[in-house]
């Protein structure tokens, strides 16, 4: 097995910019391994210095330079992590200059602004948006479906909950989910509570085999998780979709972040925050 390297994220608040920029470059290295560690709230050039020695403590036992991701604000803190040991991407550094050379405006420097707080009627929205999502799961409360800015629907185990909660706390949109029932899939029509919403539907759909899977390993050997069962209810549902003319999307290969990205063009959403 070839020796993996070390990459950090590092970052003076949370971290999820260096991570998900820093984990973006690393995908594009196949047959790579990475010892990944995500490092936040690095604010002072005391706490970037400690850092900087415990990386550099790692370099000698990988007998390998580790990778650094920084998203840094304040440039003294940056300079402290900038030590022979390790190699650093830094995207502050990186950007930020040539987009003040183009806008001709000197960056705030301002700790926070990706992912902190920065609005509490923004912020009270991402959680309003939540709770929704949770209080409309799985058709449980069919109340104030009208608020709902969409409503995913298909069979158990398609991916809707996850999708609806990714969706409420990454953009701040009201989802809403309604599993298919085998009384659903026996009907031509829509189900009843859902007609008045046709135009808020967007519909999920999973390969047999892999809802096969999925469905094994939460109730082996029952007729729910059968494969007989499984290509019947989502052949069922496909052909409600295209009889309704409800956009779908099958969810097999794609990853919480490309459903919903994908949810979001389709549909026509706009990010609430």
């Amino acid at each position: 097995m070839p020796h993996r390297r070390s990459a950090f994220f590092i970052s003076d608040r949370t971290g999820i910019t260096a991570e998900s920029l820093g984990n973006t470059l690393l995908t594009q290295f196949d047959g790579l391994e990475f010892k990944r560690e995500t490092v936040p709230f690095v604010d002072t050039v005391e706490k970037a210095r400690e850092v900087a020695d415990r990386i550099c403590e790692r370099a000698d036992s990988d007998h390998l330079r580790p990778l650094v991701f920084t998203s840094i604000v304040n440039p003294e803190v940056r300079q402290a992590l900038k030590v022979d040991c390790v190699k650093i991407v830094d995207f502050f550094e990186t950007f930020i200059g040539e987009l003040e050379d183009e806008l001709g405006v000197k960056a705030t420097e301002t700790l926070g602004k990706a992912h902190g707080m920065n609005s509490e009627e923004k912020y009270d929205y991402r959680i309003e948006a939540v709770n929704f999502s949770l209080n409309h799961d799985d058709g449980v409360k069919l109340k104030d479906l009208d608020e709902a800015d969409v409503i995913l629907v298909g069979v158990s185990r398609s991916g809707k909950t996850p999708t609806c909660l990714y969706l409420a706390l990454q953009y701040g949109i009201k989802a809403a989910n309604y599993p298919l029932t085998p009384e659903d899939l026996d009907s031509p029509s829509l189900p009843k509570m859902l007609q008045p919403y046709r135009n808020k539907l967007f519909g999920l759909t999973i390969d047999p085999s892999r809802l096969h899977n999925i469905r094994t390993e939460r109730r082996p050997d029952s007729k729910y998780a059968s494969m007989d069962n499984c290509r019947f209810e989502v052949n069922e549902a496909e052909s409600m979709f295209r009889q309704h003319g409800v956009s779908f999307i099958s969810t097999t290969h794609k990853s919480i972040e490309e459903i919903a990205s994908t949810i979001i063009h389709k549909a026509n959403l706009t990010r609430r925050f």
